[in-house]
């Protein structure tokens, strides 16, 4: 089933989960172990990120500096269908504009679908590293409302060449991010909220969000997308703090807030590990106040770590 179908005939919350792909020369065994640690846990679906070409420079050995493109973590789609068909469960691959052209991902669509692969999450993307504006490829997109509109087009029989006869229409299930705390590029929170209901408006079929800390920020944002015309459900996404530096960092990183209430018990911290406690229960915390107020499932982040998921997970649902 697609996302949207299990949500429709769940008779509870659902579980789900984010993961990496492995670095270039890594093996996939990893994310089987990962797996497997929370299968026992029945999750609904997994996702697994796209990440887009980064430029790195390097001094050759004649002293000369060498700038090279390179992916650290290629293979998404692959990974995917590996799992899909593996453990026999929905899978998501993440779809971006950033580092793609329109063709590279109508050819990226059309993979998934000859492999069974009716899910995706089609996001921008951030910036190419160390930059501060987003620029698309040639012939790429720019905002993630005109992907959403070109796989919707698919599942409409639509491609970019428009000589092809009797095309097949695509069945994508079609989710998107949505933020709690405002994208950090947007203005104010109302252009933030038109941009969201833009891609839905293009074919989104749900949304997940953005990772948060503070659960009266995902209510009211949930509010907000009801008033707007928003319809469709509304996933949360919830990252647990992991190591004593995840209070700056996140925050840094992805342009959210830690309530105080956490920031100063993580503090108190002496090591990594006591954080990590301190994380599984505020996380635990959430989840069971989120299940209450009645959402469609729970989205995990994991950075590729299970077991203080399991933990989360086995206390909530």
């Amino acid at each position: 089933m697609t996302v949207i179908e299990l949500i429709k005939n769940a008779k509870g919350p659902l579980f789900t989960f984010e993961l990496l792909p492995p670095l270039k020369g890594h093996s996939i065994e990893r994310i089987y172990s990962t797996i497997e640690r929370l299968l026992e846990y029945n999750p609904a679906y997994i996702n697994f990120t796209t990440h887009r070409n980064e430029i790195v420079y390097r001094e050759r050995p004649d002293g000369l500096i060498e700038k090279k493109v390179v992916r650290l973590r290629p293979g998404t789609i692959a990974l995917a269908a590996s799992v899909k068909y593996k453990y026999n469960i929905t899978v998501v691959p993440h779809i971006l504009c950033g580092g793609f052209t329109m063709e590279e991902t109508e050819n990226a669509l059309i993979e998934m679908k000859f492999l069974g692969i009716n899910d995706v999450l089609a996001l921008r993307g951030d910036p190419q590293k160390g930059s501060r504006v987003f620029i698309p490829e040639k012939n790429g997109h720019k905002h993630t409302s005109d992907l959403v509109r070109q796989i919707a087009n698919m599942n409409r029989g639509i491609y970019l060449e428009d000589s092809i006869e009797n095309a097949e229409p695509a069945s994508f299930c079609i989710g998107v991010a949505g933020y709690p705390e405002k994208h950090f590029e947007a203005p104010n929170r109302q252009v933030d909220m038109e941009y969201l209901k833009m891609k839905v408006d293009a074919g989104a079929h749900y949304i997940v969000t953005q990772m948060f800390f503070n659960n009266d920020r995902f209510c009211r944002f949930r509010d907000e997308c009801r008033k707007a015309g928003i319809e469709v459900p509304i996933i949360p996404g919830i990252k647990p703090i992991s190591a004593l530096n995840d209070i700056n960092l996140l925050p840094q990183t992805f342009h959210i807030e830690i309530p105080n209430d956490l920031f100063k018990a993580v503090r108190k911290c002496k090591s990594d590990e006591e954080a990590r406690e301190v994380g599984i229960e505020w996380a635990v915390q959430q989840s069971k106040e989120l299940i209450k107020m009645g959402v469609p499932g729970i989205h995990y982040y994991t950075l590729g770590r299970s077991d203080n998921i399991a933990r989360i997970v086995k206390s909530s649902f």
